[in-house]
């Protein structure tokens, strides 16, 4: 169901291109006035105006529609939430082992056992 809805839009979408593409601008009718009326006859007098028109309605529609249920298809994966205890928060950490080498105080500070400034 997926896949169709998928291969719909992109038909549709292409499809919508080649329609508006095809359609002529509002500037164009001033070329009517110094001989280029004859251009429109393929769709009959009123040229594709109306004919074109609906088709890209219809196409915008079709558009929309299957952008709606490829979201709608998509979204569908739960996901998991802090507020609804899916995950917990990190604690801190604990104390170090005995064994382990302790920090030193202050970044300054060298720890003991070491010559108070290199070389000396």
């Amino acid at each position: 169901m997926y896949t169709l809805i998928v291969v719909l839009h992109v038909i549709v979408s292409i499809a919508m291109i080649l329609i508006i593409l095809l359609q002529t601008g509002k500037g164009s009718d001033i070329g009517a006035v110094f001989g280029g009326g004859s251009s429109q006859t393929l769709f009959g007098s009123t040229g594709p105006t109306s004919f074109l028109s609906k088709l890209t309605a219809g196409a915008a529609i079709v558009f929309m529609v299957t952008s709606l249920l490829l979201a709608y298809f998509s979204g569908g994966g739960s996901v998991g939430s802090i507020m609804r205890g899916g995950a917990t928060a990190p604690s801190m950490p604990g104390p170090a082992p005995a064994g382990a080498p302790a920090l030193p105080a202050s970044p300054g500070v060298p720890p003991a056992g070491f010559p108070a400034a290199p070389g000396k």
